[in-house]
């Protein structure tokens, strides 16, 4: 016979168990069932309003049924990140996030960076190169073109689509576009490059806050991992890279998971560091005590980043003059009168503590006399 069952709710609330048919299933089915309708009505009573409420170890007991997070690009991007890749303009944004995604879309990794998680399907979304701009740094001179993954789709707007298609602004067709993209290739990994385009006026929290909402909506719902290039505006090449080099950084770096960021060295213009910014996976491991450092190589048909060592982030910084270290030392006063501690000054400065307390005594000293 069949059964349906209600349970009823303190607060009005009712869940309704599927038709069970006791005489023609097992034990286990009806086990299955059962929990299957617990787990329901625990749901029903989690949910308020706006919230999900559960106690501490409830949450900790549905996480454990989640995969663990696998790293996709070493420690600086994890599988169901939304990560941003940000620097200066022409130091290699693009090559290094088309190289981590002809990487995990062969399921190859990058030498000296760890690849976790098996190959699989990405969306390189290019709104700087035009195709043959994309074509000349895969290529040998337009020949011997290298070879991508089928896994490696890229994508760029479309020149002869210029109206919105019912939509109030372009970028809520954007958007649309962008999930649809994600529907018809199936495509797990994001890249976007970069995210001026998607907003452009992303340096103030009020744009920023509805693109990162839409981004990480994105990726909870179809369970992505979305790398977003960004610009740093101009800063100063004597102090070390920090998240507020990044364009609208206060907003963006709320909202998401991890990011990193790539300098040029003053000492060799070769060579690119890469640097840490932010992580909630794994421990910040390559900060300013230790970079990455890679040089930009095409041995045959393909641009990319090769890794070289690790190094000080100090030694790659403009080095200051005298004139400019005067100038520092009165800054670094200045921020001593604000109460900021020493360690707080030195690490935005990219020196030791000790190095300000000699700048403090130096200035002391020269007032002095």
């Amino acid at each position: 016979m069949n059964n349906s069952m209600i349970i009823e709710k303190g607060n009005n609330r009712s869940v309704q168990a599927s038709s069970i048919d006791f005489g023609n299933i097992g034990i286990d089915e009806i086990t299955s069932e059962a929990e299957h309708l617990l787990n329901n009505i625990a749901e029903a009573s989690e949910s308020k309003g706006l919230f999900t409420v559960k106690t501490a170890d409830r949450w900790i007991e549905q996480a454990k049924t989640r995969p663990i997070p696998k790293m996709l690009f070493g420690e600086f991007w994890f599988e169901g990140e939304l990560c941003i890749l940000f620097a200066d303009s022409n130091v290699g944004k693009s090559i290094l996030a088309v190289q981590i995604g002809d990487s995990i879309s062969k399921g190859s990794h990058i030498a000296g960076f760890k690849l976790e998680a098996p190959r699989q399907s990405i969306i390189y979304f290019d709104f700087e190169l035009s195709d043959k701009q994309f074509e000349t740094r895969y290529s040998k001179e337009f020949k011997e073109h290298y070879s991508f993954s089928s896994n490696f789709f890229r994508a760029e707007i479309n020149a002869d689509d210029s109206t919105l298609h019912g939509f109030s602004c372009f970028e809520d067709y954007l958007n649309d576009s962008l999930e649809k993209a994600v529907v018809e290739t199936g495509a797990k990994v994001l890249i976007i490059d970069n995210l001026t385009y998607l907003r452009t006026e992303n340096e103030k929290a009020k744009d920023a806050l509805p693109l990162m909402k839409n981004l990480k909506g994105l990726k909870n719902k179809y369970g992505l991992s979305i790398m977003a290039l960004a610009h740093t505006p101009k800063r100063d090449f004597s102090k070390p890279i920090t998240g507020n080099d990044l364009q609208g950084s206060k907003m963006l770096m709320n909202f998401c998971d991890s990011a990193f960021s790539i300098g040029q060295s003053h000492k060799d213009k070769s060579t690119r560091y890469l640097k840490q910014i932010k992580s909630r996976n794994t421990e910040i491991i390559y900060d300013t005590e230790n970079v990455c450092l890679c040089q930009l190589d095409k041995p045959h048909n393909f641009l990319q980043f090769e890794f070289l060592d690790f190094g000080y982030e100090q030694e790659h910084l403009r080095q200051l003059s005298d004139k400019d270290k005067k100038q520092a030392i009165s800054e670094v006063m200045e921020l001593k009168e604000q109460g900021i501690p020493n360690t707080e000054i030195a690490r935005r400065y990219g020196v030791s503590e000790g190095a300000i307390r000699k700048w403090i005594k130096k200035f002391n000293a020269i007032q002095s006399e």
